[in-house]
């Protein structure tokens, strides 16, 4: 499955926010996301699977208990499509930090105004 099919499902990627912060259980995924999305278990199971097996997830066992995390491979390969774009963004976002900053420099430079409206 292409990586922008595995996004394209609003549970999966829902999934994927609630595993950015760390590592969570599938009873605590399958609480939040059956609760959010009204699925069952079984039908959360089969998202992390396909998470999973798409390289965005990964499991490891503790005990009885599965866990899940985020596999920074599946969001790689989302990264170096979308990096053909960038061409687009970067320049004018370079031109913005490069305005904050001239504005930044431009107050420090401003003369105090004192409360009674003349300048010091």
């Amino acid at each position: 499955m292409h990586a922008f099919e595995v996004l394209a499902d609003p549970v999966r990627r829902r999934i994927l926010e609630l595993l950015a912060p760390g590592e969570l259980a599938s009873g605590e995924v399958v609480e939040v996301i059956g609760a959010e999305f009204g699925i069952t278990q079984a039908a959360v199971s089969q998202h992390l699977k396909v998470l999973r097996e798409s390289g965005f997830a990964r499991v490891r066992a503790e005990a009885q208990r599965r866990l899940y995390s985020v596999d920074a491979a599946g969001l790689q390969a989302v990264d170096a499509w979308v990096g053909q774009f960038r061409i687009f963004w970067e320049p004018k976002l370079d031109a913005l930090a490069t305005e904050i900053a001239r504005g930044k420099r431009e107050r420090r430079k401003a003369p105090i105004i004192k409360r009674t409206g003349k300048r010091a």
